[in-house]
Protein backbone atom coordinates (compact mmCIF):
# COMPACT_ATOMS: atom_id res chain seq x y z
CA UNK A 1 0.00 0.00 0.00
CA UNK A 2 1.20 3.12 -1.20
CA UNK A 3 -0.08 6.41 0.59
CA UNK A 4 0.21 9.89 -0.49
CA UNK A 5 -0.24 11.63 3.11
CA UNK A 6 -0.77 15.53 3.23
CA UNK A 7 0.02 17.13 6.67
CA UNK A 8 0.60 20.70 7.94
CA UNK A 9 2.95 19.68 10.66
CA UNK A 10 5.30 17.42 11.86
CA UNK A 11 7.89 17.27 15.00
CA UNK A 12 9.94 19.54 15.91
CA UNK A 13 7.99 22.10 13.36
CA UNK A 14 4.52 22.08 16.07
CA UNK A 15 2.59 23.97 17.51
CA UNK A 16 -0.31 21.15 18.74
CA UNK A 17 -1.25 17.49 18.70
CA UNK A 18 -1.73 17.53 14.89
CA UNK A 19 2.23 16.87 14.32
CA UNK A 20 2.72 14.44 17.29
CA UNK A 21 -0.54 12.49 15.85
CA UNK A 22 0.83 12.79 12.47
CA UNK A 23 4.85 11.49 13.53
CA UNK A 24 3.27 8.96 15.59
CA UNK A 25 1.05 7.60 12.79
CA UNK A 26 3.45 7.14 10.17
CA UNK A 27 6.44 5.07 12.23
CA UNK A 28 3.85 2.44 12.93
CA UNK A 29 2.43 2.96 9.12
CA UNK A 30 6.09 2.24 7.76
CA UNK A 31 6.56 -0.58 10.70
CA UNK A 32 3.93 -2.57 8.64
CA UNK A 33 5.36 -2.03 5.47
CA UNK A 34 2.81 0.79 4.63
CA UNK A 35 4.65 3.26 1.81
CA UNK A 36 4.13 6.74 2.82
CA UNK A 37 5.08 9.99 0.72
CA UNK A 38 4.49 12.80 3.11
CA UNK A 39 3.63 16.46 2.04
CA UNK A 40 4.85 19.13 4.12
CA UNK A 41 4.97 22.89 4.15
CA UNK A 42 7.80 23.04 6.00
CA UNK A 43 11.51 21.76 6.12
CA UNK A 44 12.22 19.29 9.23
CA UNK A 45 15.19 18.30 10.89
CA UNK A 46 16.88 16.61 13.83
CA UNK A 47 16.00 12.64 15.02
CA UNK A 48 12.12 13.38 14.70
CA UNK A 49 11.85 12.55 10.74
CA UNK A 50 14.51 9.72 10.85
CA UNK A 51 12.28 7.92 9.72
CA UNK A 52 11.97 9.16 6.36
CA UNK A 53 13.69 10.76 3.57
CA UNK A 54 13.86 14.25 3.32
CA UNK A 55 13.94 15.96 0.05
CA UNK A 56 14.75 19.59 0.19
CA UNK A 57 13.04 21.73 -2.46
CA UNK A 58 15.79 24.21 -2.76
CA UNK A 59 18.51 21.45 -4.17
CA UNK A 60 16.21 19.77 -6.67
CA UNK A 61 14.48 22.92 -8.82
CA UNK A 62 17.41 22.80 -11.03
CA UNK A 63 17.17 19.20 -11.89
CA UNK A 64 12.98 19.62 -12.04
CA UNK A 65 13.77 22.48 -14.86
CA UNK A 66 16.39 19.63 -16.89
CA UNK A 67 13.26 17.74 -17.21
CA UNK A 68 10.73 19.65 -18.37
CA UNK A 69 8.83 19.82 -15.04
CA UNK A 70 8.35 23.21 -14.01
CA UNK A 71 6.91 24.32 -17.66
CA UNK A 72 4.27 21.53 -18.23
CA UNK A 73 3.10 22.30 -14.71
CA UNK A 74 3.13 26.31 -15.55
CA UNK A 75 5.30 26.79 -12.07
CA UNK A 76 7.70 30.13 -11.83
CA UNK A 77 11.04 29.31 -12.94
CA UNK A 78 12.20 30.22 -9.21
CA UNK A 79 9.11 28.71 -7.29
CA UNK A 80 11.31 26.20 -5.50
CA UNK A 81 9.01 23.20 -6.63
CA UNK A 82 10.10 19.91 -4.86
CA UNK A 83 11.45 16.56 -7.24
CA UNK A 84 10.83 13.50 -5.99
CA UNK A 85 11.05 10.10 -7.02
CA UNK A 86 8.19 7.08 -7.27
CA UNK A 87 8.92 4.08 -4.78
CA UNK A 88 12.15 1.96 -5.41
CA UNK A 89 11.55 -0.08 -8.37
CA UNK A 90 8.29 1.16 -9.76
CA UNK A 91 8.60 2.39 -13.93
CA UNK A 92 9.74 4.78 -15.12
CA UNK A 93 11.10 6.32 -11.45
CA UNK A 94 13.70 9.43 -12.41
CA UNK A 95 16.84 10.23 -10.62
CA UNK A 96 16.49 10.96 -6.18
CA UNK A 97 18.19 14.45 -5.65
CA UNK A 98 19.36 14.41 -1.81
CA UNK A 99 19.79 16.77 0.41
CA UNK A 100 23.59 16.68 1.82
CA UNK A 101 24.01 14.74 4.88
CA UNK A 102 20.34 13.06 4.39
CA UNK A 103 20.08 9.75 6.60
CA UNK A 104 17.77 7.25 4.73
CA UNK A 105 16.94 4.84 7.54
CA UNK A 106 13.89 3.43 5.66
CA UNK A 107 13.18 3.20 2.17
CA UNK A 108 8.58 2.98 3.22
CA UNK A 109 8.38 6.67 3.88
CA UNK A 110 9.56 10.67 2.70
CA UNK A 111 9.13 13.56 2.73
CA UNK A 112 8.46 16.31 0.53
CA UNK A 113 8.93 19.25 1.67
CA UNK A 114 7.21 22.86 0.11
CA UNK A 115 8.59 25.68 0.03
CA UNK A 116 6.60 28.01 1.72
CA UNK A 117 6.13 30.24 5.06
CA UNK A 118 3.22 29.12 7.25
CA UNK A 119 1.06 30.27 9.90
CA UNK A 120 -0.48 27.94 13.17
CA UNK A 121 -2.78 25.01 11.67
CA UNK A 122 -4.65 27.06 15.06
CA UNK A 123 -4.99 30.32 14.27
CA UNK A 124 -8.03 31.89 15.55
CA UNK A 125 -10.54 31.97 13.16
CA UNK A 126 -11.26 35.87 13.80
CA UNK A 127 -8.91 38.21 12.36
CA UNK A 128 -6.55 35.49 11.24
CA UNK A 129 -7.95 34.72 7.81
CA UNK A 130 -8.48 37.65 4.95
CA UNK A 131 -11.71 37.51 3.48
CA UNK A 132 -13.58 35.84 6.40
CA UNK A 133 -16.33 37.32 5.60
CA UNK A 134 -16.97 35.93 2.13
CA UNK A 135 -18.01 32.65 1.01
CA UNK A 136 -14.88 30.32 0.31
CA UNK A 137 -15.44 30.01 -3.61
CA UNK A 138 -15.29 34.06 -3.74
CA UNK A 139 -12.26 34.01 -1.90
CA UNK A 140 -10.55 32.28 -4.28
CA UNK A 141 -11.54 33.15 -7.35
CA UNK A 142 -10.78 37.18 -5.80
CA UNK A 143 -6.72 35.81 -6.03
CA UNK A 144 -7.01 33.95 -8.87
CA UNK A 145 -8.03 37.97 -10.73
CA UNK A 146 -5.62 39.47 -8.44
CA UNK A 147 -2.47 37.01 -9.21
CA UNK A 148 -3.26 36.12 -13.31
CA UNK A 149 -5.40 39.66 -14.43
CA UNK A 150 -7.57 37.84 -16.68
CA UNK A 151 -7.78 34.87 -14.85
CA UNK A 152 -5.95 31.37 -14.45
CA UNK A 153 -4.32 29.52 -17.35
CA UNK A 154 -6.45 26.87 -18.59
CA UNK A 155 -4.45 25.87 -21.25
CA UNK A 156 -3.42 22.32 -21.26
CA UNK A 157 -0.99 21.62 -18.44
CA UNK A 158 -1.08 18.06 -19.04
CA UNK A 159 1.50 15.75 -18.20
CA UNK A 160 3.01 12.20 -18.80
CA UNK A 161 0.39 9.49 -17.85
CA UNK A 162 -3.33 9.82 -18.79
CA UNK A 163 -4.10 9.42 -15.08
CA UNK A 164 -4.03 12.88 -14.32
CA UNK A 165 -6.24 14.49 -17.59
CA UNK A 166 -8.98 13.13 -16.11
CA UNK A 167 -11.26 13.86 -12.81
CA UNK A 168 -11.83 11.15 -10.08
CA UNK A 169 -15.33 9.17 -11.03
CA UNK A 170 -15.82 9.91 -7.15
CA UNK A 171 -17.01 13.33 -7.07
CA UNK A 172 -19.89 13.76 -4.76
CA UNK A 173 -19.47 17.86 -4.29
CA UNK A 174 -18.93 18.90 -7.89
CA UNK A 175 -16.75 21.46 -8.96
CA UNK A 176 -17.53 24.59 -6.58
CA UNK A 177 -16.02 27.94 -7.92
CA UNK A 178 -12.08 27.29 -6.15
CA UNK A 179 -12.11 23.85 -7.59
CA UNK A 180 -12.91 24.10 -10.75
CA UNK A 181 -9.01 24.55 -11.86
CA UNK A 182 -5.87 23.99 -10.10
CA UNK A 183 -4.43 26.05 -7.56
CA UNK A 184 -3.01 28.97 -9.25
CA UNK A 185 0.72 29.46 -9.33
CA UNK A 186 1.86 31.96 -6.55
CA UNK A 187 4.99 34.58 -7.61
CA UNK A 188 8.26 33.63 -6.33
CA UNK A 189 9.05 35.44 -2.79
CA UNK A 190 5.69 35.49 -1.85
CA UNK A 191 5.19 36.45 1.84
CA UNK A 192 1.37 35.44 3.14
CA UNK A 193 2.67 36.07 6.77
CA UNK A 194 -0.70 35.67 8.57
CA UNK A 195 -2.39 34.60 5.60
CA UNK A 196 -3.91 31.28 6.50
CA UNK A 197 -6.08 31.05 3.45
CA UNK A 198 -3.34 32.14 0.68
CA UNK A 199 -1.30 29.65 2.62
CA UNK A 200 -3.84 26.85 1.80
CA UNK A 201 -3.99 27.98 -1.47
CA UNK A 202 -0.04 27.85 -1.89
CA UNK A 203 0.42 24.47 -0.06
CA UNK A 204 -2.47 23.19 -2.48
CA UNK A 205 -0.77 24.18 -5.67
CA UNK A 206 2.61 22.98 -4.12
CA UNK A 207 0.91 19.61 -3.06
CA UNK A 208 -0.69 18.89 -6.99
CA UNK A 209 2.48 19.30 -8.70
CA UNK A 210 4.39 17.41 -6.15
CA UNK A 211 1.87 14.18 -6.72
CA UNK A 212 2.13 14.29 -10.40
CA UNK A 213 5.76 12.67 -10.02
CA UNK A 214 4.24 10.32 -7.29
CA UNK A 215 2.74 6.77 -7.53
CA UNK A 216 0.35 5.99 -4.89
CA UNK A 217 -2.78 4.38 -3.63
CA UNK A 218 -4.70 6.63 -1.66
CA UNK A 219 -4.21 9.94 -0.46
CA UNK A 220 -4.98 11.02 3.29
CA UNK A 221 -5.62 14.48 4.44
CA UNK A 222 -4.59 15.82 7.96
CA UNK A 223 -7.53 18.65 8.49
CA UNK A 224 -8.86 21.09 6.47
CA UNK A 225 -5.94 23.00 5.54
CA UNK A 226 -4.80 20.01 3.71
CA UNK A 227 -8.27 18.95 2.25
CA UNK A 228 -8.14 21.62 -1.28
CA UNK A 229 -4.59 20.10 -1.92
CA UNK A 230 -6.09 16.73 -1.19
CA UNK A 231 -9.22 17.22 -3.26
CA UNK A 232 -8.18 18.69 -6.39
CA UNK A 233 -5.48 15.40 -6.21
CA UNK A 234 -7.96 13.11 -6.09
CA UNK A 235 -10.28 15.07 -9.25
CA UNK A 236 -7.06 14.77 -10.96
CA UNK A 237 -5.29 11.19 -10.46
CA UNK A 238 -8.55 9.17 -9.66
CA UNK A 239 -7.05 8.17 -6.63
CA UNK A 240 -9.12 7.89 -3.71
CA UNK A 241 -9.08 10.29 -0.79
CA UNK A 242 -9.29 9.61 3.23
CA UNK A 243 -9.61 13.05 5.46
CA UNK A 244 -8.61 12.85 8.57
CA UNK A 245 -10.74 14.99 11.01
CA UNK A 246 -8.28 15.75 14.31
CA UNK A 247 -10.59 19.25 14.82
CA UNK A 248 -13.78 20.67 13.81
CA UNK A 249 -14.34 24.26 12.96
CA UNK A 250 -16.80 23.82 15.99
CA UNK A 251 -14.21 22.52 17.94
CA UNK A 252 -11.85 25.55 17.70
CA UNK A 253 -14.28 27.99 17.44
CA UNK A 254 -17.64 27.18 19.25
CA UNK A 255 -21.09 28.02 17.13
CA UNK A 256 -18.99 31.00 16.07
CA UNK A 257 -17.59 29.42 12.88
CA UNK A 258 -15.56 30.36 10.22
CA UNK A 259 -17.77 30.15 7.60
CA UNK A 260 -14.85 29.97 4.79
CA UNK A 261 -13.17 27.41 6.96
CA UNK A 262 -16.48 25.33 7.45
CA UNK A 263 -17.10 25.22 3.72
CA UNK A 264 -13.87 23.61 2.87
CA UNK A 265 -14.41 21.31 6.03
CA UNK A 266 -18.21 20.43 4.55
CA UNK A 267 -16.37 19.68 0.95
CA UNK A 268 -13.45 17.81 2.31
CA UNK A 269 -15.70 15.24 3.85
CA UNK A 270 -18.08 15.31 1.02
CA UNK A 271 -15.41 14.44 -1.58
CA UNK A 272 -13.60 12.13 0.60
CA UNK A 273 -14.67 8.18 -0.27
CA UNK A 274 -13.97 7.47 3.84
CA UNK A 275 -13.38 9.79 6.63
CA UNK A 276 -11.52 8.99 9.95
CA UNK A 277 -12.83 10.99 13.18
CA UNK A 278 -10.34 10.65 16.04
CA UNK A 279 -13.24 10.21 18.07
CA UNK A 280 -16.95 9.20 18.90
CA UNK A 281 -16.98 12.59 20.33
CA UNK A 282 -15.82 14.52 16.48
CA UNK A 283 -18.10 11.55 14.50
CA UNK A 284 -21.01 12.66 15.93
CA UNK A 285 -20.07 16.15 15.16
CA UNK A 286 -19.16 15.24 11.84
CA UNK A 287 -22.39 13.55 11.55
CA UNK A 288 -24.30 15.99 13.13
CA UNK A 289 -23.04 19.74 11.94
CA UNK A 290 -21.59 18.63 8.64
CA UNK A 291 -24.37 16.37 6.40
CA UNK A 292 -22.02 13.26 6.55
CA UNK A 293 -23.69 9.32 6.99
CA UNK A 294 -22.83 7.59 9.74
CA UNK A 295 -21.15 4.54 7.53
CA UNK A 296 -18.80 6.85 5.92
CA UNK A 297 -17.04 8.24 9.22
CA UNK A 298 -14.50 5.19 10.74
CA UNK A 299 -13.11 5.98 14.45
CA UNK A 300 -9.66 5.56 15.07
CA UNK A 301 -8.38 6.62 17.91
CA UNK A 302 -4.99 8.18 18.65
CA UNK A 303 -2.11 6.80 20.30
CA UNK A 304 1.12 7.57 22.00
CA UNK A 305 4.36 6.80 22.30
CA UNK A 306 6.28 5.85 25.68
CA UNK A 307 9.66 7.26 26.52
CA UNK A 308 9.73 8.26 30.40
CA UNK A 309 12.55 10.47 31.60
CA UNK A 310 14.62 11.24 34.61
CA UNK A 311 13.17 14.07 36.81
CA UNK A 312 15.16 17.17 36.14
CA UNK A 313 15.44 20.04 38.67
CA UNK A 314 14.00 23.37 37.28
CA UNK A 315 13.98 25.63 40.19
CA UNK A 316 10.67 24.20 42.30
CA UNK A 317 11.07 23.59 45.93
CA UNK A 318 11.14 19.58 46.67
CA UNK A 319 8.10 20.31 49.20
CA UNK A 320 5.79 21.85 46.01
CA UNK A 321 2.95 19.25 44.58
CA UNK A 322 3.19 20.10 41.11
CA UNK A 323 -0.19 20.47 39.18
CA UNK A 324 0.32 20.65 35.65
CA UNK A 325 -1.76 22.01 32.51
CA UNK A 326 0.11 21.49 28.73
CA UNK A 327 -1.04 22.35 25.91
CA UNK A 328 -2.51 25.73 23.94
CA UNK A 329 -3.55 28.39 26.11
CA UNK A 330 -6.64 28.96 23.89
CA UNK A 331 -10.53 28.74 24.83
CA UNK A 332 -10.84 25.42 23.47
CA UNK A 333 -8.80 23.80 26.33
CA UNK A 334 -10.27 25.43 29.44
CA UNK A 335 -6.78 27.50 30.98
CA UNK A 336 -9.27 29.73 33.06
CA UNK A 337 -11.05 26.69 34.56
CA UNK A 338 -7.50 25.65 35.23
CA UNK A 339 -6.96 28.76 36.82
CA UNK A 340 -9.77 29.45 39.26
CA UNK A 341 -10.10 25.61 40.10
CA UNK A 342 -6.11 26.86 41.26
CA UNK A 343 -7.21 29.58 42.97
CA UNK A 344 -10.14 26.75 44.98
CA UNK A 345 -7.28 24.85 45.40
CA UNK A 346 -4.83 27.39 47.43
CA UNK A 347 -7.50 28.24 50.13
CA UNK A 348 -6.75 24.62 51.84
CA UNK A 349 -3.37 23.87 50.17
CA UNK A 350 -0.25 25.78 50.19
CA UNK A 351 2.37 23.35 49.50
CA UNK A 352 0.98 23.24 45.33
CA UNK A 353 2.30 25.00 42.50
CA UNK A 354 0.47 25.37 38.92
CA UNK A 355 2.54 24.73 35.65
CA UNK A 356 0.92 26.05 32.67
CA UNK A 357 2.94 24.76 29.49
CA UNK A 358 2.45 26.07 26.58
CA UNK A 359 1.18 29.43 24.96
CA UNK A 360 -1.21 30.73 22.41
CA UNK A 361 -3.71 33.82 22.43
CA UNK A 362 -5.85 33.78 25.82
CA UNK A 363 -1.50 33.60 27.68
CA UNK A 364 -1.90 37.20 28.11
CA UNK A 365 -5.49 36.96 29.84
CA UNK A 366 -4.24 34.09 31.90
CA UNK A 367 -1.68 35.65 33.59
CA UNK A 368 -3.69 38.80 34.26
CA UNK A 369 -6.07 36.68 35.81
CA UNK A 370 -3.58 34.72 38.09
CA UNK A 371 -2.05 38.23 39.41
CA UNK A 372 -6.20 39.38 40.07
CA UNK A 373 -6.74 36.46 41.91
CA UNK A 374 -3.75 36.88 44.11
CA UNK A 375 -1.97 33.72 43.27
CA UNK A 376 0.73 34.66 40.76
CA UNK A 377 3.44 33.80 42.62
CA UNK A 378 1.87 29.74 42.81
CA UNK A 379 1.51 29.96 38.98
CA UNK A 380 3.68 29.37 36.67
CA UNK A 381 3.71 30.12 33.11
CA UNK A 382 6.60 28.30 30.91
CA UNK A 383 5.77 29.15 27.17
CA UNK A 384 6.11 26.79 24.74
CA UNK A 385 8.19 23.74 25.42
CA UNK A 386 9.76 20.88 22.53
CA UNK A 387 11.35 18.00 22.80
CA UNK A 388 13.57 16.90 26.07
CA UNK A 389 11.58 19.98 28.18
CA UNK A 390 8.53 18.22 27.54
CA UNK A 391 9.94 14.99 29.04
CA UNK A 392 11.01 16.85 31.87
CA UNK A 393 7.88 18.68 32.80
CA UNK A 394 5.96 15.62 33.34
CA UNK A 395 8.64 14.21 34.82
CA UNK A 396 7.82 16.83 37.09
CA UNK A 397 3.91 16.55 37.53
CA UNK A 398 2.34 14.80 40.06
CA UNK A 399 -0.57 15.69 38.69
CA UNK A 400 -2.37 16.60 35.24
CA UNK A 401 -5.23 18.40 34.11
CA UNK A 402 -6.97 18.75 30.98
CA UNK A 403 -10.04 21.19 31.98
CA UNK A 404 -10.87 21.25 27.80
CA UNK A 405 -13.82 22.61 27.04
CA UNK A 406 -14.27 21.03 23.37
CA UNK A 407 -11.04 18.57 23.27
CA UNK A 408 -11.75 15.92 20.21
CA UNK A 409 -9.05 13.62 21.31
CA UNK A 410 -6.59 14.70 23.30
CA UNK A 411 -3.13 13.35 23.55
CA UNK A 412 -1.56 14.88 26.28
CA UNK A 413 -3.38 12.96 28.86
CA UNK A 414 -1.44 9.71 27.44
CA UNK A 415 1.29 11.15 27.97
CA UNK A 416 1.44 11.81 31.56
CA UNK A 417 -0.18 8.56 32.14
CA UNK A 418 3.08 7.46 30.32
CA UNK A 419 5.48 9.12 32.59
CA UNK A 420 2.78 7.60 35.62
CA UNK A 421 1.19 10.68 36.36
CA UNK A 422 -2.42 10.66 37.57
CA UNK A 423 -5.05 12.82 34.94
CA UNK A 424 -7.99 14.69 35.56
CA UNK A 425 -9.53 15.04 31.98
CA UNK A 426 -12.45 16.72 30.69
CA UNK A 427 -15.50 14.72 30.00
CA UNK A 428 -15.90 16.76 26.86
CA UNK A 429 -12.93 14.85 25.27
CA UNK A 430 -12.01 12.10 22.89
CA UNK A 431 -10.13 10.24 25.15
CA UNK A 432 -12.28 10.07 27.96
CA UNK A 433 -14.24 7.49 25.77
CA UNK A 434 -11.49 5.20 26.08
CA UNK A 435 -9.55 6.10 29.49
CA UNK A 436 -11.05 4.13 32.72
CA UNK A 437 -8.32 5.27 35.19
CA UNK A 438 -8.79 8.60 34.85
CA UNK A 439 -11.08 11.46 37.26
CA UNK A 440 -13.07 13.04 34.65
CA UNK A 441 -14.63 16.53 35.27
CA UNK A 442 -17.69 18.51 33.49
CA UNK A 443 -15.24 21.75 32.68
CA UNK A 444 -17.03 24.11 33.84
CA UNK A 445 -17.29 22.70 37.67
CA UNK A 446 -14.53 24.20 39.33
CA UNK A 447 -15.33 23.03 42.46
CA UNK A 448 -15.01 19.71 41.39
CA UNK A 449 -12.20 19.88 39.64
CA UNK A 450 -10.50 21.84 42.55
CA UNK A 451 -11.98 18.64 45.13
CA UNK A 452 -10.72 16.46 42.67
CA UNK A 453 -7.31 18.04 42.73
CA UNK A 454 -6.65 17.91 46.70
CA UNK A 455 -7.71 14.39 46.45
CA UNK A 456 -5.66 13.09 44.72
CA UNK A 457 -2.75 15.39 46.18
CA UNK A 458 -3.88 14.65 49.83
CA UNK A 459 -4.50 11.13 49.67
CA UNK A 460 -1.59 8.42 48.33
CA UNK A 461 -3.82 5.50 48.53
CA UNK A 462 -5.61 7.27 45.40
CA UNK A 463 -2.79 8.67 43.42
CA UNK A 464 -0.91 4.93 43.72
CA UNK A 465 -3.99 3.54 41.95
CA UNK A 466 -4.16 5.84 39.40
CA UNK A 467 -0.03 6.28 38.66
CA UNK A 468 -0.49 2.11 38.45
CA UNK A 469 -3.51 1.56 36.90
CA UNK A 470 -3.34 4.46 34.26
CA UNK A 471 0.28 3.08 33.20
CA UNK A 472 -1.04 -0.20 32.72
CA UNK A 473 -4.04 0.84 30.59
CA UNK A 474 -1.86 3.41 28.43
CA UNK A 475 0.45 0.77 27.31
CA UNK A 476 -2.63 -0.28 25.31
CA UNK A 477 -3.29 2.70 23.24
CA UNK A 478 -1.03 2.43 20.71
CA UNK A 479 0.01 4.41 17.37
CA UNK A 480 -0.23 0.69 15.97
CA UNK A 481 -3.10 -0.23 16.75
CA UNK A 482 -4.35 2.94 14.93
CA UNK A 483 -1.84 2.08 11.76
CA UNK A 484 -3.59 -1.44 11.56
CA UNK A 485 -7.27 0.35 11.49
CA UNK A 486 -5.66 3.18 9.00
CA UNK A 487 -4.34 0.55 6.93
CA UNK A 488 -7.68 -1.00 6.97
CA UNK A 489 -9.07 1.87 5.75
CA UNK A 490 -6.96 2.62 2.82
CA UNK A 491 -7.94 -0.59 1.47
CA UNK A 492 -11.58 -0.01 2.01
CA UNK A 493 -11.40 3.36 0.28
CA UNK A 494 -9.52 1.94 -2.12
CA UNK A 495 -12.27 -1.17 -2.94
CA UNK A 496 -15.15 1.52 -2.97
CA UNK A 497 -13.16 3.70 -5.73
CA UNK A 498 -13.23 0.52 -7.54
CA UNK A 499 -16.80 -0.72 -7.37
CA UNK A 500 -17.81 3.99 -8.14
CA UNK A 501 -15.22 3.58 -11.28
Amino acid sequence: MRVLMLGWEFPPFITGGLGTACHGLTKALVRRGVEVTFVLPKSVEGDAASHVRLLSPDRVLSAMSSVGDVPALGIPSGGGQPHTVAPAGAAGASTTVIREGERVETRQARFVELPMQVSSSYAPAAGAIPGVEMEAGHYWAQRERTIHGAGPDRGGGATAGGAWTAPTPHDPAGAPGWMATPPPPVPTGADYGGDLMGQVHRYAHFALAAARREQFDVIHAHDWLTYPAGMWIARMSGKPLVVHVHSTEFDRSGLHVNQAVYDIERRGMHAAMLIIAVSQLTKNTIVARYGIHADKVEVVYNGVELSPTQPTNIGIESRDRIVLYFGRITMQKGPEYFIRAAKRVLEYMDDVKFVVAGNGDQAARMIEMAAELGIGHKVLFTGFLRGADIQRVFALADLYVMPSVSEPFGIAPLEAMGHDVPVIISKSSGVSEVLTHALKVDFWDVDDIANKIIAVLKYPPLQRTLREHGAFEVRKLTWDGAANRCEQIYRSATKRMGRVG
